[in-house]
């Protein structure tokens, strides 16, 4: 076997020794951890409740789970040359601590019980179960270190699991890491020259896009002004500290979504998670290890793109919904839209007074005939498109368009007492843009404009292609007044005349033999 190979298998073996190692000790430590842990509530217990006869006993409970978590973590990281000598050792040094937990331990639960303390009973018990635990794997702990020339079954799938576990994980030194996707652009922050320098040269061997700032002050500017993925922000600064410039960071909309990775000299506990509820995405200690340092910062890169991924979705969404919401309000009034989506099934409402308004182009027929289809929809497109500026303008609701026919009704959705009024001044504005487009098209075009007002129902009818309509005799008796009506003029009921009151300048038409009504006394709308 080659030099290179032996030291490749002797590198996996001890990788796998040490991944056994910590299962072990993760194994183990957490029973001695559970001791330790339900002791110090015990502890709290027994001063709480004044029993100071307990105090003594815990505490020399406690000082031998601590013995024992020293010893564990002592025996599995020894060298394991000699344990058959060790054997002996073990056996009695794991003992005496867990003889004096389990011992102190049973005095106290008997007493607790006679005492009808089940609270503390039970917390006793839990302490005693994982002692009885612990005596249990001595074996296997003796096993592991050499002590017994085979492995008993559990040590072995043991090894087993770890080994699983090793196989899906690639060793650090097993080649360069990949570059990264794409190139992000990191903003150092470190009032230590040298500290900037290296993180800096080792963040473009990245392939990464770097910027450097030498106080809080300057990370801000930067940070309000810049593109940045990312900050690596020292903690332990002059003036505005590293915690400053993090909370001030998160707390302007412009770069709260920027991840922000805290490297500090300070590891205390304190610092740690105040900086983490502050909202920064990870905490390094000084001195860092490097390829930690580029896990950490490639995970906050990640985040940052998944975020910046879902943001892009959500805005996408939010575009969508706003066209959608602007195709709906084509369709039906805003108050309607509202009405549907607070549940209601049916819309459908009886109006007191509203007016409607039809509108038709003479001759269009033959126009039509006469003109190219491309010419006929920019002609319909002009004119109708200046109309629906119109009803918007006026406050009017539009209701459908029927080839050359333009329909309007005005008190609808919501009423208004000057319906009539509004309807009036944009028949008089839909006359005047029938003249420009004939001005614009060279052609001859000419509207017949009916109104009437009255009562009516009004609601949304159909499931595709709904629409918002209305009905009744006031539709029909507007209609009539368009079909009755003359080339030019703006032909209004009496209904509709004695809602305008003085405000417009009328002609009487005399009485007109309308279908379904009889005779009646009709007008001509000549302006305000």
């Amino acid at each position: 076997m080659s030099a290179s190979g032996a030291g490749a298998r002797s590198q996996s073996h001890q990788r796998l020794e040490q991944a056994l190692a910590a299962f072990l000790r993760q194994e183990f430590g957490a029973s001695v951890a559970a001791i330790i842990g339900f002791t110090d509530i015990l502890l709290e217990d027994a001063r709480r409740d004044g029993l100071s006869g307990w105090i003594a006993d815990l505490e020399r409970m406690k000082a031998a789970g601590v013995q024992l978590s020293a010893l564990i973590t002592g025996i599995i990281e020894a060298d394991r040359q000699g344990g058959a000598v060790l054997e002996s050792r073990l056996r009695h040094e794991l003992r005496t601590p867990l003889t004096a937990i389990k011992g102190y331990g049973e005095l106290l639960a008997e007493e607790a019980l006679d005492d009808g303390r089940d609270e503390h009973a039970r917390d006793l018990a839990q302490v005693l179960e994982h002692a009885d635990r612990l005596l249990g794997e001595i074996d296997r702990i003796v096993a592991f270190t050499g002590g017994d020339e085979a492995a008993p079954a559990p040590v072995e799938a043991e090894i087993e699991a770890v080994h699983s576990v090793l196989s899906q994980i690639r060793p650090l030194d097993a080649g360069p890491e990949p570059p990264p996707s794409r190139q992000s652009h990191i903003l150092i922050v470190d009032d230590n020259a040298a500290n900037r320098d290296l993180l800096s040269r080792r963040l473009k061997r990245e392939g990464h896009r770097v910027s450097l700032a030498e106080s809080g002050a300057a990370a801000l500017a930067l940070a309000a002004s810049g593109d940045l993925d990312l900050v690596l922000l020292d903690l332990m600064m002059p003036g505005i500290s590293g915690f400053e410039v993090l909370r001030r960071l998160k707390a302007a909309e412009a770069t709260r979504h920027i991840p922000v990775v805290m490297i500090s000299a300070l590891d205390e506990i304190d610092s740690i998670v105040r900086s983490i509820e502050a909202g920064a995405e990870d905490y390094l200690p000084k001195p860092f290890n490097p390829v930690l340092l580029r896990a950490r910062i490639n995970a906050s890169l990640e985040k940052k793109r998944l975020r910046d991924r879902e943001q892009a979705a959500i805005l996408a969404l939010r575009a969508e919904k706003e066209h959608s919401e602007t195709l709906l309000l084509n369709i039906l009034p805003k108050t309607i839209v509202m009405r549907m989506r607070n549940g209601e099934r049916v819309i459908a409402d009886r109006i007191a007074e509203a007016t409607i308004l039809f509108s038709d182009l003479v001759g269009f027929t033959e126009l039509a005939a006469r003109l190219s289809p491309e010419r006929i929809i920019e002609l319909l497109g002009f004119l109708f498109s200046r109309f629906d500026a119109l009803a918007a303008r006026h406050g009017l609701e539009k209701i459908k368009t029927i080839g050359d026919a333009y329909m309007v009704a005005g008190g609808i959705p919501e009423a208004r007492p000057d319906h009539a009024a509004a309807m009036a001044e944009m028949a008089l504005e839909m006359r005047d843009t029938a003249a420009a487009a004939r001005r614009i098209v060279g052609e001859t075009l000419e509207l017949r404009i009916g109104i009437h007002t009255g009562a009516l129902v009004a609601g949304v009818i159909g499931t595709h292609k709904f629409a918002y309509d209305v009905w009744g005799d006031t539709v029909n008796t507007a209609s009539r007044m368009e079909n009755l009506g003359l080339p030019g003029h703006i032909h209004i009921s009496a209904a509709t005349r004695a809602a305008l009151g003085d405000s417009f300048r009328v002609e009487p038409r005399g009485p007109v033999e309308v279908k379904g009504k009889g005779l009646m006394e009709t007008y001509f709308l000549l302006g305000r």
